[in-house]
């Protein structure tokens, strides 16, 4: 049982494929399904993580991972298709790519990271995930209404914009107040 927390996470990517077929394909309401259940997912994994204590390093790596992709694939793929605005998306994937290079930056040049994720950055997870599973409701029945998506788009730029910069302000502290490591 401790690993299954894990399990979820392996789950939530596998579920990226089919949710970006079925998009393709223009079957919102399956998309949307598949996309509930990967939300879900990333509550489940961590509420059985903490209360369960079935933390592990894995998990800490799985769990960022499984949000990025499931997060970069489903804005690129709406993007492509004209569902999402390319500036959210642009939005959006540039933030994770920082983040991401920051990350292995810092682990090269610096040390371990230590770090958990910071409210902004678990508000703007939120944003993206509310604002994608509107899309996609918007794209099988045509509810809520554009000026929602409108409001909702650019809640996910502000709070993607001001994650990022927390982000980039952390690994920056923490550089500088680290001793660089020897090679």
């Amino acid at each position: 049982m401790r690993h299954l927390p894990n399990l979820i996470c392996l789950i939530r990517i596998g579920l990226v494929w089919p949710i970006a077929v079925a998009l393709q394909r223009q079957q919102y309401f399956v998309s949307t399904a598949l996309f509930i259940a990967a939300a879900v997912s990333d509550g489940a994994d961590g509420y059985l993580a903490k209360r369960f204590g079935w933390t592990s390093e894995l998990g800490k790596a799985l769990d960022p991972l499984a949000d990025k992709v499931l997060l970069m694939t489903l804005f690129i793929e709406c993007a492509w298709l004209g569902l999402v605005p390319p500036w959210v998306t642009a939005a959006a994937v540039a933030r994770d790519v920082l983040i991401v290079l920051g990350a292995i930056v810092y682990r090269l040049w610096i040390g371990p990271l230590h770090g958990r994720p910071t409210a902004i950055s678990k508000a703007n997870t939120g944003a993206q995930l509310l604002y994608l599973l509107m899309i996609m409701i918007n794209a099988a029945v045509g509810f809520p209404p554009a000026k929602v998506l409108a409001a909702l788009a650019v809640i996910v730029l502000i709070t993607t914009l001001s994650s990022g910069a927390s982000y980039c302000l952390a690994f920056t502290r923490r550089a500088w107040s680290q001793p660089v490591r020897s090679s």
